[in-house]
């Protein structure tokens, strides 16, 4: 599962806080801590809850938790005095105060099926059967909160072994190997597919068909002169 807020993920299956697509530091304790905290919202946790799930059958010093907030709100650059995420209730505990999204990971395929993908940069995005929404939300399956990309900017919808491409009434258009597509378009292995400004790679992986490359695909600049967020 990851949990999405503002410009980060919290992933509790790779145990990672995410930046941007970027993992940050944080000590396995820490990272422990915010997860109680964002499945808990809004909920407050007690100090005393919180000391019994971090170091359980443990005496640790009081001054151990308040570091673990430190170091989560370091990693969040969370201020403390105008807290943005975590939030301190003087005298109980604490609290995650900010919105967040759960998002569930795409069923991975059957062993013998193909897989799709859409690769940006270094980044890879699997794709379900069925509808993936591409945009800035943070729901969307392949989330790409960057400037010239609307919030719900097109989807690629996955049917047994067809892929096709739709604009969802984007501002800056979606493009198919260049060509802006204003109807359902099919997708083949290797298309380029260009939402706004960027760039993106569709790739289909058959079982057999031999070990698969990373491809690094930079984005292109807009022929579109309005790259401003819709």
């Amino acid at each position: 599962m990851q949990f999405r807020f503002e410009a980060f993920a919290l992933d509790t299956e790779t145990r990672q806080l995410l930046h941007g697509g970027r993992p940050l530091d944080l000590s396995p304790k820490a990272f422990e801590l915010i997860r109680m905290l964002v499945e808990a919202r809004p909920r407050a946790l007690s100090k005393s809850d919180l000391h019994e799930r971090l170091w359980p059958d443990t005496f640790v010093a009081d001054a151990n938790l308040p570091i673990l907030v430190a170091e989560v709100r370091r990693a969040l650059k969370d201020d403390a005095r105008s807290p943005r995420f975590v939030r301190t209730l003087h005298g109980f505990g604490y609290a995650f105060s900010a919105a967040a999204v759960e998002v569930s990971r795409p069923p991975r395929p059957a062993p013998n099926a193909a897989s799709y993908w859409l690769i940006w940069r270094n980044r890879k995005f699997l794709l379900a059967e069925g509808d993936n929404l591409i945009g800035r939300s943070p729901e969307a399956a392949v989330w790409l909160d960057l400037a010239g990309v609307s919030r719900e900017h097109a989807r690629i919808t996955i049917d047994q072994l067809t892929a096709t491409l739709i604009d969802l009434g984007s501002r800056n258009g979606t493009f198919r190997g260049g060509v802006r597509i204003t109807t359902p378009a099919a997708l083949s292995d290797g298309d380029d597919i260009q939402l706004g400004p960027v760039l993106l790679k569709f790739r289909i992986w058959q079982p057999g068909a031999g070990s698969e490359t990373e491809e690094v695909v930079h984005p292109a600049p807009s022929d579109d002169p309005d790259t401003s967020r819709s």
